[in-house]
Parts: structure tokens; sequence; C-alpha cells
């Protein structure tokens, strides 16, 4: 699938240059991660902010964030998500 405007938002701004974003997809964490994915706000995102994610949406749903390595001319790459969750034993 492709990246979707509409399910990216923004959460915080620090006024140093740090933003908090979330977004939320069908795509896998494998996609999302992808260079280039985000490409469409290559204008709005900076190196090191950080993307909460709810993904993987119409399967095995998974939650994380992913943070912004590179954005340089227009492509930007996130590193793997990194997973947030527990154990629900109950």
């Amino acid at each position: 699938m492709a990246f979707t405007s509409a399910s990216f938002s923004l959460v915080a701004y620090s006024g140093n240059g740090f933003h908090l974003w979330h977004y939320k997809s069908a795509d896998t964490a494998a996609d999302i991660d992808t260079a280039g994915y985000f490409n469409n706000v290559s204008s709005e995102v900076n190196v090191g902010d950080i993307i909460m994610a709810h993904v993987d949406t119409g399967g095995t749903a998974a939650f994380g964030m992913f943070v912004v390595n590179s954005n340089a001319s227009g492509v930007v790459d996130v590193a793997n998500i990194t997973a947030i969750g527990g154990t629900d034993s109950d």
C-alpha cells in the first residue's frame, strides 16, 4: 500500500524543530520503514522526529515508534519500528 496523509497527524511540537507524530495504517511495519514511504511529508518531518504508529490494522495490529533517520532531497527514511506493548496474561 502507500502512505495516507489523512492518517498522519502532529501530536506535539517542541519549538526547537522536534515533532512527535502519529500514523495509523493497514500497512505492515516492514512496508512503512522502507526508504521513501514518508516522502509526501518530507517538508514537514525532521531527522530525529518520532512517529508513533499503529500498524497492520487489517491483520495482527501492532503499535510502536519509528525515528526519522534521514531526510535529504525529499527522500525520508525511518528506522525499523521499536515495538511498544506488553503481555496480557489474562
